[in-house]
């Protein structure tokens, strides 16, 4: 018998000592929950990618105070990723926070950056207002429902209009029972300016994992966020998120996503540009091996008119490993002169990989500038041979060629810390 019930959903609320609202939101995210078919592969967005291996029972949810107190996290998790000293920095073992602080200086600009649950017992009038609400919706599929049911952890961030917070936030998640259901929701309101980064990570294990996540990035009028989330959980681990962006009216948002690990990732991203002048650039790097699969849903849906987007996601892959993406760019009716862009390259590195690439157009005005562009390459042995005629090694040589394959989109992230971290797990993973 399943762990996710009704009975469940109280008991959670209950050892998080939620008021009553909260409790009534999950419940009405469970009936939504338990009236939704699990997705199978005659559902468009679900077609490469089976869950039948996929044993619910395995699982249940993550409940306040299930951290374990002697875990032993990696010290790479945490280090400062940006030039700037971070003004926040949040630790949590399966969404229970261990470690919090946030600078003088961006508490008396009146930022708000905390985890969730303190959020809802502190803000409520603005968690009310932000959460599932404006961004993704608890009736967006079976596993956006679960997760309003039983979202434990995650972080807040909360920038007031015309504040500048200008050193960066800096969150982590380690997971040490496999169960997290975490919830990022960071507002930025007119005219402010933040930073955002996100970690995840977990040990290697053989019980299976699930992780089942939201992401929530709501950027008002003439406002901006950068936004990285760096995600390595350990290749036992079953992914399932639903992120959002939406921008206001001459705002940026620039998102960087970074996929290294799970078993099996599905990640519905989203960007919407709702008013003129919105501009958003999504940039994402993964790496696959062993017989890990990723499957990315994309969208960059022009809500209005004189608005840019600006997607370019590569991977590399490696023996059995499968790669999903799908991407669209949608115009809405009345949204002219718009420029879209989305290009997806994958790198194969054996011939045992497989990567599927689908770009896609739906324009429904008549002023716009819309490409995409799609890739799939394996590694140019010329040109290793040419590096090994150097005195090069062979595996010096590969790591060379897929740094140069990666550069451009390195180029796009905004902090060289950020790279570094990235790119360090890459050269990992080619072995």
């Amino acid at each position: 018998m399943t762990t996710f019930t009704k009975d469940a959903v109280e008991k959670l609320s209950a050892s998080l000592n939620e008021p009553a609202w909260m409790l009534e939101f999950r419940l009405k995210a469970f009936e939504i929950y338990e009236a939704t078919p699990m997705p199978t592969t005659k559902d468009e967005a679900w077609r490469r990618t089976n869950l039948r291996q996929l044993n619910f029972d395995e699982f249940g949810p993550s409940i306040n105070g299930d951290a374990a107190t002697d875990a032993v996290i990696p010290s790479y998790l945490g280090e400062q990723l940006t030039t700037d000293k971070a003004g926040g920095n949040l630790l949590q073992i399966d969404g229970v926070t261990k470690k919090y602080n946030l600078s003088d200086e961006l508490k008396a600009q009146g930022v708000i950056f905390c985890d969730m649950h303190e959020a809802v017992a502190q803000h409520p009038d603005l968690i009310k207002q932000y959460f599932m609400t404006k961004g993704v919706q608890v009736t967006e599929g079976k596993f956006a429902a679960l997760h309003g049911a039983f979202w434990c952890g995650g972080t807040f961030l909360y920038v007031p209009k015309n504040v500048k917070a200008d050193a960066p936030m800096h969150s982590v998640l380690w997971s040490e029972n496999g169960r997290t259901f975490t919830h990022t929701l960071a507002v930025v309101e007119t005219g402010a300016e933040a930073i955002l980064m996100d970690e995840y990570a977990s040990a290697e294990g053989e019980v299976p994992g699930l992780h089942n996540g939201v992401i929530e990035l709501l950027v008002g009028d003439n406002a901006s966020l950068v936004y990285a989330g760096l995600q390595d959980f350990g290749q036992n681990v079953w992914q399932f998120n639903h992120e959002r962006g939406r921008v206001g009216r001459d705002g940026k948002l620039d998102w960087v996503t970074s996929i290294m690990g799970t078993r099996l990732t599905k990640a519905f991203q989203t960007l919407e540009l709702d008013q003129q002048g919105a501009w958003g650039r999504m940039s994402g790097i993964f790496f696959t091996n062993g017989r890990q699969h990723l499957d990315m849903d994309t969208e960059q849906i022009h809500n209005a008119g004189d608005t840019v987007s600006d997607l370019l996601y590569k991977g590399a892959l490696k023996e059995k490993s499968r790669v999903v993406w799908q991407g669209m760019i949608k115009a809405l009716p009345g949204s002219q002169r718009i420029d879209g862009f989305q290009a997806n390259r994958n790198l194969m590195l054996d011939k045992t990989a497989r990567a599927d690439s689908i770009p896609g157009l739906e324009i429904e005005a008549d002023d716009v500038r819309c490409t995409h562009a799609s890739a799939v390459g394996k590694l140019d042995e010329e040109e290793l041979f040419y590096l090994m005629s150097r005195g090069i090694p062979r595996k010096t040589a590969v790591e060379m060629s897929v740094q140069g394959f990666f550069d451009p989109l390195m180029r796009r992230i905004p902090y060289e810390g950020i790279q570094e971290r990235i790119f360090g797990r890459i050269v990992e993973k080619i072995g």
